[in-house]
């Protein structure tokens, strides 16, 4: 697919303009700084697409009021005393350097056990971490993912997992697959159980439209009260996304 992206300025703010073989425009306002971000289609003007974003400079202004104001976590080192979250709760990190062993697991009610080699650099605590909430996402979202598809009168997808920045999920209905983001392990499992309904019932409805939303209120009449959820809990130091539908 051809892509085209420059810098586009519009009344003083910069866009990160992106062109391409789609259908519509999409304007996008990402934490944690407010990046703009615009989609076009290649026939779109750029009178037209100016236009567009000076509609919309109420509403980018205040989601990057919001953004500003919403709390943050700290970059985590990985040392003992530290705060990591999990399925939606806060555990202390105890690190336990024994010489060998590479292993995670939940130490009681309120701490998480980091087993790892003397010599384990900030790096190598990471990846440990990852994953094991790549593991135990996995098997939650797997769950999930049965559950809701026998619902929906589907098969089960394939469960991905992988680290994104734009997104809490994505799917692919011609390959039967949805894409998690690997922050959700961090997040409560009705967020996880929300976004693995959302991603298939896109397996049905591509876009956000009115069919989309009363399948997901026939489904999950709380939805709109977990999505606020999880947009409102601490962004990591990579920058996500907010759920929009």
């Amino acid at each position: 697919m051809a892509i085209e992206m420059r810098t586009l300025s519009v009344g003083g703010l910069s866009i990160d303009l992106v062109r391409k073989s789609i259908k519509n425009l999409h304007l996008a306002v990402y934490p944690p700084d407010g990046r703009i971000r615009v989609a076009a289609p290649w026939h779109v003007s750029e009178d037209a697409i100016r236009l567009a974003v000076a509609k919309r400079v109420a509403w980018i202004n205040r989601q990057r009021r919001n953004f500003k104001a919403q709390e943050r976590q700290a970059k985590r080192r990985y040392v003992s005393g530290e705060t990591h979250y999990f399925l939606g709760r806060g555990y202390r990190l105890q690190v336990i350097s024994n010489g060998a062993t590479f292993r995670v697991r939940l130490g009681g009610a309120n701490r998480i056990e980091l087993a790892v080699p003397i010599d384990a650099d900030r790096d190598a605590r990471e990846q440990v971490m990852l994953r094991w909430h790549r593991r135990e996402l996995r098997k939650r979202a797997e769950a999930e993912a049965a559950k809701w598809a026998a619902r929906l009168g589907i098969d089960p997808p394939v469960v991905g997992i992988k680290q994104m920045r734009t997104k809490w999920g994505t799917s692919n209905p011609s390959a039967r697959r949805i894409w998690l983001n690997l922050e959700l392990a961090q997040k409560p499992p009705r967020c996880i159980a929300y976004i693995v309904l959302h991603e298939l019932v896109h397996f049905e409805h591509r876009k956000h439209g009115d069919e989309f939303v009363a399948k997901l209120e026939r489904f999950m009449p709380n939805w709109r009260a977990i999505r606020d959820e999880l947009n409102k809990l601490p962004l990591a130091t990579q920058p996500w996304c907010k759920v929009k539908a």
